[in-house]
């Protein structure tokens, strides 16, 4: 597994850990900071839609904590690792 996929799997264990722990403050900031983290490997890598996500993740991560907004990160990263496992395979 390479960085990105590393980065998605720890964003999406994070993302999952929030349904626990919804006002954990140090885990949002960790979310925003792997987000941040794999936004630039996107655009490093030419990968836009991963990019798109990323900042629709970011905004969510930084909202008021809802069951929304879980269902929202856990999804994101969710299609963060697909996008990541179809380019990976060539099916990109």
């Amino acid at each position: 597994m390479d960085a990105l996929g590393k980065l998605c799997a720890e964003g999406k264990a994070s993302a999952e850990y929030l349904w626990q722990v919804p006002d954990d403050t140090q885990v949002r900031l960790k979310i925003v900071g792997t987000l941040e983290q794999i936004g630039a490997l996107a655009r490093e890598q030419g990968r836009k839609e991963m990019g798109r996500i990323v900042e629709d993740l970011v905004t969510a991560a930084k909202a008021s904590p809802s069951p929304q907004q879980m269902d929202l990160l856990v999804d994101g990263f969710d299609r963060l690792t697909k996008l990541w496992q179809a380019a990976k395979s060539g099916l990109m």
